[in-house]
């Protein structure tokens, strides 16, 4: 049984509370923070927390506490995390970790020096899909990974300091992009070092200083390419989507638009229908367990299950800090106009990866590049001779 420390009161806060006390039914919140009393106070009613506190600190300390999960705008991660290591508390943190590398990179030095258990939650790999889908990878379905590709958009986000470039850090790249990332680096595989980045973005809709849509590329050592699309101007709802290419097949997933839940209402007596939904009347799309859908019982029980049997669990703050040194080449990118390198001061992955050889022989003269039935009823082939490298087409 975990004993959780809650460290703010708003929307990503309520979703982890729901989970943490519903899931595993043994977990329980025993101290919330929140800058202002009366938020905390309201949470501290509807998840029957005993203590409330407007001090972090004094949340933290609270000697019940065996874990701390972080809740809070971007520009507070870093003082919660030392907060947590200075009273040697378990921490579990919303993404992004840091605003950028260099402060992502403190905080995975503190807790490390600490000694203390650190978990990144990044809730859309633990989605029921997303865990199904690369069971299939890692067992080779889909033979060597060369694509991977996240999308996530929706109308932007809900609480206001996302939309303060201060607090947030940046706009959708940072929010979303974190996602978007480590789903295709997990694909492509988390010990490939990523190398470089290619982005776009822009500030198409909104009147805020920070990016609203982005588009993005990371290339890694083995030659795979991740693909990135993130946007905050994006109509009608919440649009989370990967794909995943290998030699050998492919993977589509539709994780929360196209749930097989249809619904027409007119609107009357309709309320909420699902996270950023954009109307509650015509055609809608309801998700059965936006809990489940969206990882958060998955990632929690991770989360418990790993700090219970003293290991790591999947996503550590080593994690996301590779996850903000790729979106920091992506910001540089941006400007730029050029392939960016990811700088990794502290890599733990695999090193000097070459790109797998692409031949594949047909016989002692050629190598295959294509094998299809004809719709007249014969094979045919095209091959490449190894000696002149003339192609050839053959029908059998």
């Amino acid at each position: 049984m975990q004993k959780i420390a809650m460290l703010g009161s708003g929307f990503i806060a309520r979703f982890y509370a729901e989970s943490i006390q519903g899931y595993r039914s043994r977990d329980k919140i025993v101290s919330i923070y929140s800058r202002r009393d009366e938020s905390a106070r309201k949470f501290a009613t509807d998840y029957q927390v005993e203590h409330i506190s407007t001090d972090m600190e004094q949340a933290i300390a609270h000697p019940e506490v065996t874990m701390v999960c972080i809740a809070l705008p971007n520009n507070l991660h870093e003082a919660a995390v030392l907060l947590c290591c200075k009273h040697k508390k378990a921490v579990i943190t919303t993404k992004p970790l840091g605003r950028n590398a260099e402060e992502a990179k403190r905080m995975l030095l503190a807790v490390e020096e600490a000694g203390i258990f650190n978990g990144y939650l990044e809730d859309l790999v633990y989605t029921p899909k997303f865990i199904k889908a690369y069971e299939s990878v890692k067992q080779g379905a889909l033979g060597r990974i060369l694509w991977a590709k996240s999308r996530e958009t929706h109308p932007g986000p809900h609480s206001e300091w996302f939309w303060n470039l201060e607090e947030a850090g940046g706009g959708c790249i940072l929010d979303l992009g974190c996602h978007c990332v480590e789903i295709t680096r997990t694909y492509i595989g988390k010990n490939i070092r990523p190398v470089e980045v290619m982005c776009w973005a822009d500030t198409q809709v909104k009147p805020i200083e920070a990016e609203d849509h982005a588009i993005g590329l990371v290339k890694y050592e083995n030659g795979a390419i991740a693909q990135f699309e993130v946007s905050w101007t994006f109509r009608g709802g919440l649009d989370l989507r990967d794909e995943v290419m290998g030699t050998e097949g492919t993977i589509w997933i539709n994780n929360f638009m196209r749930t097989g839940f249809e619904m027409f209402t007119t609107g009357k007596g309709a309320d909420y229908v699902a996270e950023k939904a954009e109307s509650n009347s015509g055609w809608l799309f309801p998700v059965g367990d936006e809990l489940n859908e969206l990882g958060y019982n998955h990632m929690f029980m991770d989360m418990f299950n790993a700090i219970e049997k003293g290991t790591a669990p999947k996503e550590s703050f080593y994690d996301g800090y590779v996850v903000n040194a790729i979106l920091d080449a992506a910001y540089k990118s941006a400007k730029t106009k050029l392939w960016e390198p990811v700088q990794l001061d502290i890599w733990r992955g695999e090193t000097g990866v070459t790109k797998a050889s692409n031949l594949v022989e047909y016989d002692a003269d050629h190598y295959l590049i294509k094998e299809e039935m004809t719709h007249f009823g014969t094979k045919k082939l095209i091959l490449k001779n190894k000696h002149s490298g003339k192609i050839e087409e053959r029908v059998i």
